[in-house]
């Protein structure tokens, strides 16, 4: 049958044609990514969880990754972190694990949850054993890179967001595998973990490396998820049975409160509306300073400059030149006690974790690490007291590197009995006899 003749539009419809074409496109791939018949949806939730079924790539990737995070800590080194986590694999059995809360398909649910478990625990091994490396080879004296990426941090929970956002989107919408996005969730996902595993194999990172860092993940892995759920609502994919509502609602519960408890929100939310009072300050010196709730603040309470008081060398004396016999004294003599600052030598002496950091200011990062029975020299009359933690300004010698900054006082001892080792509001007064 012969077609009929088409005629070119007029000047004025391209425009409608155009915008009309477009528009019917975008309605088809609606049509497609969210269908509304039950066995199209049905179809579409086989075909999205194939795609992010784990398979063995997963594994070998992260232990390539993990093995590349763990030299990067070992080294110091942000660079290597960043090439860690671009060797990740693909976070497609993660976007599974939402897939199967919202599809309330249990059995996918504990497949992909367990492939992700044991593929993060691949991280932890290998931040543990090059932790243990620096055992044998004692060559990173700082562990800063460690100690930032096991806190929190509010900017990162940004970023967070952002990439789960992304990567979810990316997954749905395209056949191809969402590779940069990925690698952004893998960053904050991972990176904590290798370093939990790091500071628990080093030894001297425990308390303040380890658990820190797990928690850390476990708080990133609940708010990526968090968000990965609530983007596949945005997308319509909702529950369409009672168990997909009762997986999904569980796991929100769960999600939230976690968060709220980890973070410390539902605390900040009870005291900021009345309904509790302010914890009591606590008198106990921790050996973790930077704990999680406290990293996510941006606020520091202003230290107290703090004075030691120490008996020191002898005394210079000033006076008047004698007088003769026969005339009286016009002047009493006057000696003036000039106190010069002693060093005083003292060991490292942890309860826990082998060892001891010096940290530039109290509280803040890591500038070197010392076992314990190390010796520093502890600078008199410069301590400070900041949330009830009494700091310490010490000098030490790293690699024949002269080294100094601030160790909490309770990881201290000395040979003989300081006086006054407490800081005080004031200097102690000269004395004048």
């Amino acid at each position: 049958m012969e077609q009929p003749e088409t005629f070119p539009p007029l000047e004025n419809e391209p425009q409608q044609e155009f915008v009309s074409a477009r528009a019917r496109r975008r309605r088809a791939l609606r049509r497609v990514y969210f269908p509304t018949d039950k066995a199209e949806r049905a179809a579409l939730y086989a075909h999205l969880a194939k795609r992010a079924f784990p398979s063995y790539e997963l594994f070998i990737f992260a232990l390539v990754a993990g093995a590349i995070m763990g030299v990067g800590y070992f080294l110091n080194a942000p660079g290597v972190l960043v090439f860690g986590a671009l060797a990740a694999p693909v976070l497609t059995p993660w976007i599974g694990i939402s897939l199967a809360v919202v599809a309330g398909a249990g059995r996918f649910f504990l497949q992909t949850v367990t492939a992700l478990f044991v593929s993060s625990g691949l991280f932890l091994f290998t931040g543990f054993l090059a932790g243990f490396a620096t055992r044998i080879f004692p060559q990173p004296l700082t562990f800063n890179e460690a100690f930032t990426h096991s806190r929190l941090w509010w900017y990162e929970l940004i970023v967070l967001a952002i990439g789960a956002i992304l990567v979810t989107l990316s997954f749905v919408r395209s056949e191809r595998n969402p590779y940069l996005p990925s690698a952004m969730v893998a960053y904050e996902l991972f990176l904590p973990l290798a370093a939990a595993g790091f500071g628990l194999g080093s030894g001297v990172g425990i308390g303040e490396i380890w658990p820190q860092g797990v928690l850390v993940f476990l708080v990133h892995f609940a708010w990526a998820t968090l968000f990965c759920i609530l983007t596949l609502f945005f997308l319509r994919f909702y529950p369409a049975s009672f168990g997909g509502f009762s997986l999904t609602g569980i796991i929100l519960i769960v999600l939230i409160g976690w968060l709220g408890i980890s973070t410390g929100a539902f605390d900040w939310l009870t005291t900021r509306t009345g309904l509790a009072a302010p914890p009591p300050a606590s008198t106990h010196q921790p050996t973790a300073t930077l704990p999680l709730v406290a990293a996510t603040s941006t606020r520091t309470p202003e230290p107290a400059t703090a004075f030691l008081s120490i008996s020191t060398s002898t005394p210079t004396a000033t006076s008047t030149p004698k007088p003769t016999n026969t005339v009286p004294p016009t002047q009493t003599p006057t000696y003036t006690v000039t106190a010069e600052p002693t060093p005083i030598i003292a060991l490292i002496r942890a309860a826990e974790g082998g060892g001891a950091f010096i940290r530039e200011k109290p509280g803040g990062l890591v500038i070197a690490t010392l076992s314990n029975g190390s010796s520093v020299v502890v600078v008199p009359n410069d301590l400070q007291e900041v949330n009830n933690t009494t700091w310490v300004h010490v000098i030490a010698n790293v690699n024949d590197v002269r080294v100094e900054g601030w160790i909490i006082q309770s990881l201290l001892v000395t040979a003989t009995p300081i006086p006054n080792w407490e800081p005080s509001a004031t200097q102690p007064a000269t004395s004048t006899p």
